[in-house]
């Protein structure tokens, strides 16, 4: 009865604690799936085309097919994580790297030129990047949060199938709460800067834990993302708060800058992937095209005449 007590504790402790670590992961998701178009169908590739209708029927839109995807790919990181969670924790440059992470995509998406212009640069954005860069995201997006959330979590217990079940359950309940985000955003648009924000907060932390030592208790850390969101709705609300606008716009002119110089110096390395990319792509082309001219000369060599004999 005891053991049966402490298993139950267990995974309630897990799914709380991972209820209050994915906060900001519902913020941010929501935040990054709002601006895809609600009823459109998912832009599949040509040969994958005939999954279109299915799809759509089974995961809606665009805007919901992007939360469900990344769902399923939480799964799959998440697990293949907790399986490796020695090893993470062994490396701490996994989470420096999951921390630069964080921050670069926070700089990218707070480096605005105006808040009023929030919509039109969104839908610019998210046009020009497509539906599958934007599940691309969320996907490293949750990668990146999940470090510090299996660190934690792998700390309650040692039991894998215990703590996948709580995790689990902790990841259900925040893609349901990244679909109630999305849709508080189109109410309070000012929830999609303050979800960045919620971004560069644990990039920082990351960062600062692995690299001075500096550990922040999840109390702490959940009480920020809090106080972060409703300091954007006060601003938002409040009026003579605006004086302090210019400010905003200078910062994220400054983010705006350094995501630049950071795009710039990754440039090199972003040509060669494509090069390697069309390459692929242009082998993959002759083979399909040496393959179909092959049964074609098959069929029209002339065929040698019976020779009669004498």
């Amino acid at each position: 009865m005891s053991l049966n007590l402490e298993v139950v504790t267990i995974v309630l402790l897990i799914i709380y604690l991972e209820s209050v670590l994915s906060i900001d992961n519902a913020a941010v998701l929501g935040a990054m799936v709002s601006g895809l178009p609600e009823k459109q169908v998912i832009p599949w590739p040509r040969p994958l085309q005939f999954l279109t209708n299915p799809i759509h029927r089974l995961f809606g839109g665009q805007r919901s097919a992007a939360l469900k995807v990344g769902l399923l790919g939480a799964y799959f990181g998440r697990g293949l994580m907790l399986l490796f969670a020695t090893y993470i924790i062994q490396n701490p440059w996994l989470r420096v790297l999951g921390g630069l992470y964080l921050v670069k995509l926070a700089f990218e998406n707070l480096g605005e030129p105006e808040y009023g212009e929030e919509e039109q640069v969104d839908f610019e954005r998210v046009t020009r990047k497509g539906f599958w860069t934007v599940v691309l995201n969320v996907e490293l997006a949750d990668l990146a949060f999940s470090l510090d959330n299996v660190v934690a979590v792998v700390a309650l217990s040692n039991n894998f199938w215990l703590v996948m079940f709580g995790v689990g359950v902790g990841i259900l309940a925040m893609r349901f709460a990244a679909g109630i985000f999305t849709v508080l955003i189109k109410r309070e648009p000012i929830l999609k800067p303050a979800a960045y924000v919620l971004v560069l907060n644990i990039g920082v932390e990351l960062l600062l834990e692995d690299l001075a030592g500096i550990h922040i208790a999840t109390v702490y850390t959940f009480s920020i993302s809090v106080v972060t969101l409703l300091l954007a709705l006060v601003y938002a609300h409040v009026k003579p708060l605006r004086v302090i606008r210019p400010v905003f716009l200078w910062l994220g002119e400054g983010m705006a800058d350094v995501n630049e110089v950071v795009n710039w110096l990754f440039r090199p390395l972003g040509a060669l992937v494509k090069i390697i990319i069309r390459a692929a792509r242009a082998l993959w082309q002759m083979v399909r095209v040496s393959g179909k001219r092959e049964p074609a000369r098959e069929s029209l060599a002339p065929t040698s005449p019976h020779k009669k004999t004498p």
